[in-house]
């Protein structure tokens, strides 16, 4: 068995799909009730996006081993407009969607590590990684 699995994110059944994907996943690697749902936040968050502003990509989740500790990564990858101003979406409060703006920088504090790779018309990469502790 690979430690990734993928789910499409075309419409708002599959934000469902994925946000159930990463709970099976962060449970099965033994992460608590809070952490689970640290961890489904951040990935409907990650999902809406790709839903509301680039129409299609895909949510991986990726089972993490390094020495003796176990962790769960986020992948966000989709084809969309890009970002053009990276900072911008990364502060609090901000949002083009008309939401609370939690967004990004939500997921980053949800999350123990955040990178975002992002540039107009290249779509965009985002990885966010949770440890267990």
């Amino acid at each position: 068995m690979t430690n990734q699995s993928c789910v499409k994110i075309f419409n708002e059944w599959d934000i469902v799909a994925a946000r159930q994907l990463g709970r099976n996943v962060a449970k099965e690697l033994g992460f608590g009730i809070v952490d689970q749902a640290r961890i489904t936040t951040a990935i409907s968050e990650l999902a809406r996006n790709i839903y509301l502003y680039a129409g299609q990509g895909q949510i991986c989740i990726e089972k993490l081993y390094d020495g003796g500790k176990s962790g769960l990564k986020i992948i966000s990858i989709d084809s969309g407009p890009g970002i053009s101003d990276i900072r911008q979406v990364m502060e609090d409060g901000f949002s083009t969607s008309g939401g609370l703006g939690a967004g990004l920088p939500g997921v980053k504090r949800l999350m123990d590590e955040f990178s975002i790779d992002s540039s107009p018309g290249s779509g965009t990469d985002i990885r966010a990684t949770k440890w267990l502790r």
